[in-house]
């Protein structure tokens, strides 16, 4: 029987190299399958992932619809037995709806990957419907950290090192701190609500209890 499947983490916790991953394995059985992102750091139709690692894939914009993507293909010819979506949690409601339909209706596994929450510790739309819908949620099992050394469990949006708690909900941005642009860091929940970056850490809190030799990283 084919499943939809939500893999879940924080960000920087593997899950876009999980995807590629999956998507080799099954490639290597025989499988054939599709690769499915949106909003991804590296640009368009891209899965990349933070080792470096990358595959072309199809964009999925909020016109984008799941259900006559994957029967067009099967009507011309072509052979979907999965598909892998990373950044699922931009994905509309109504999309992983479609997504569900594939399982329940064409037998195409479905592996999706994503984060939970926003900046907020809001769920996504996307993640909601997911956590609703899915037969089985997966968290990844390999752990970030926030900069204290405990295990991270939400996603900061930062701007100078300040965490920020306003704007715009999808707004990409990668783990690296830029001056005046959005970057995100991943926090405990602790430091979260404290709104406790690493870089307010270091300005703030005295070398002696801060983890790692003194140094917050």
């Amino acid at each position: 029987m084919a499943e939809l499947l939500y893999f879940t983490g924080t960000m920087d916790c593997g899950k876009s190299t999980l995807a590629l991953q999956m998507d080799h394995n099954h490639r290597a059985r025989g499988r054939v399958g599709r690769i499915f992102t949106s909003r991804d750091r590296a640009g368009d139709s891209v899965l990349s992932s933070r080792l470096g690692l990358s595959a072309e894939a199809v964009e999925v914009r909020e016109e984008f619809d799941f259900w006559d993507y994957v029967v067009g293909e099967l009507t011309h010819g072509g052979r979907v037995d999965y598909v892998v979506c990373d950044e699922a949690q931009f994905y509309s409601p109504l999309q992983i709806e479609q997504l569900a339909r594939l399982v329940d209706e064409l037998q195409i596994d479905v592996f999706c990957f994503g984060i939970l929450t926003d900046f907020r510790a809001t769920l996504f739309p996307g993640s909601a419907r997911l956590v609703e819908l899915a037969d089985r949620m997966e968290l990844l099992q390999v752990e970030a950290l926030c900069w204290c050394g405990e295990r991270a469990t939400h996603n900061a949006r930062t701007i100078g090192g300040e965490m920020v708690t306003e704007g715009e909900q999808l707004v990409v941005g990668d783990m690296e701190t830029r001056d005046h642009e959005p970057a995100y860091e991943v926090l405990c929940r602790r430091h979260h609500r404290r709104r406790l970056t690493q870089a307010r850490a270091r300005a703030t809190l005295s070398p002696e209890v801060l983890p790692f030799g003194g140094a917050a990283s």
